[in-house]
């Protein structure tokens, strides 16, 4: 969908924005920290509660599965709260639900909170992306790198902060969530200004838009990539952590190099990618090479610096990849980007539930080789989904380029 609206924007500086779009962008960073913070305590907590290795990456599959599910109701919320409150929801449910995981005492209760914790997240994500959009000033794509940007740095600072608290101990990260996400309260609560007015003349959203803009090819096909390519995605981040032989600090600075290139090329590299190859091509390229880099790890899983290395270079292709993704769905079709970012959200976070629990079941069936292996070949079949589907989907190059 072409927003013609922004076009007199389109030379705007992508650092010239409203406050509003500020603090969204700042509370973003915070969100998205949760994410990062976990990641390196979870050998900790497999040793803390005395859980399997897929019993803790079930931490994974609940926070996914329960924001998939509640990417359908976002625009339903968001439509009758507006922006401001839906966001402002999402970070309380957040600060609570991660406040209550930091005091738990066994796995189970901690991966039920991390569900709810998701729904928190699902709240917040998707009205995060479709505020920066529509508050932004610059234009769609501008405003998505922004929004990109927003999760990079997110992600590369809290792995830092995590593997730091989780020295301490595994509680440390899920209570230094709950702290961020008042500051992050605080900060829309006092910058963003009120959507009452928007909200009333917002057309109300049902239930069933989403499945509706799935009707649309192009949207769907995307929504289908990213749910094989999260496969990928998901099963380095849940399981690669029990298979690099470090400490929470070292397993901090792994992901801190990671998300530090995934926000790089979110904002530098992938725009020049877009340009040059078109947002097709230069998604295909990206997932092919992520694929063999997981390939690369399921052969020499073993070998902790391969390892190591290939989780920080996926950063520098996931990075580009989840822009132009991003921007590819907000141009699919023409539906309310809000609930374009819903169904493709829904469809995405699918694939990101089932691999988690997934990969450690493998591992404990056969070997630790064995997830990275099969993470490889969905995120393959990701790339010959879009490329047998490149006729249904080449528009957004077209509408990109205006």
């Amino acid at each position: 969908m072409i927003d013609t609206t922004n076009k007199t924007y389109e030379e705007t500086s992508l650092l010239k924005q409203p406050k509003a779009v500020w603090a969204v962008f700042f509370a973003s960073i915070i969100a998205f920290m949760g994410l990062g913070l976990v990641d390196p305590i979870l050998p900790a907590i497999a040793e803390k509660l005395h859980a399997t290795h897929s019993e803790v990456t079930l931490l994974f599959t609940s926070y996914n599965a329960v924001m998939a599910v509640a990417m359908l109701i976002t625009g339903v919320i968001s439509s009758r709260l507006g922006l401001k409150w839906t966001l402002l929801a999402g970070i309380i449910i957040i600060a609570v639900f991660s406040a209550l995981g930091g005091l738990s005492n066994n796995i189970w209760t901690l991966v039920g909170l991390r569900g709810g914790w998701g729904l928190g997240n699902a709240l917040f994500v998707a009205t995060a992306l479709a505020a920066i959009v529509s508050l932004s000033n610059s234009g769609t794509a501008k405003a998505i790198i922004l929004y990109e940007a927003a999760i990079g740095l997110g992600i590369s600072v809290g792995p830092l902060i995590g593997g730091w608290l989780g020295a301490i101990s595994w509680r440390g990260p899920f209570l230094g969530v709950a702290t961020l996400m008042v500051i992050a309260f605080v900060g829309l609560l006092t910058f963003m200004p009120q959507t009452n007015r928007k909200r009333s003349t917002q057309r109300k959203t049902s239930l069933l838009d989403p499945f509706r803009a799935l009707r649309h090819r192009s949207l769907l096909v995307f929504g289908i990539t990213a749910a094989l390519y999260n496969f990928g995605f998901f099963t380095l981040l849940a399981y690669a952590p029990f298979v690099m032989g470090l400490d929470e600090h070292g397993l901090g600075f792994v992901f801190l190099g990671w998300g530090i290139l995934l926000a790089i090329t979110s904002v530098f590299m992938a725009p020049k990618l877009q340009q040059r190859f078109g947002t097709i091509k230069s998604m295909c390229i990206m997932l092919g090479l992520f694929a063999v880099l997981l390939v690369l790890m399921g052969i020499w899983t073993s070998t902790s610096w391969v390892v190591i290395t290939a989780v920080i270079l996926a950063g520098a292709l996931l990075g580009n990849n989840n822009t132009l993704i991003t921007t590819a769905v907000m141009n699919a079709a023409p539906v309310e980007r809000s609930t374009a970012s819903a169904a493709y959200s829904f469809l995405r976070f699918l694939g990101g539930a089932i691999a988690p629990f997934t990969a450690g079941k493998l591992a404990e069936i056969f070997n630790p080789q064995v997830p990275f292996i099969v993470g490889a070949i969905f995120v393959f079949i990701s790339v010959l989904y879009i490329l047998l589907n490149y006729k249904h989907v080449n528009h957004v190059d077209r509408v990109e380029s205006h």
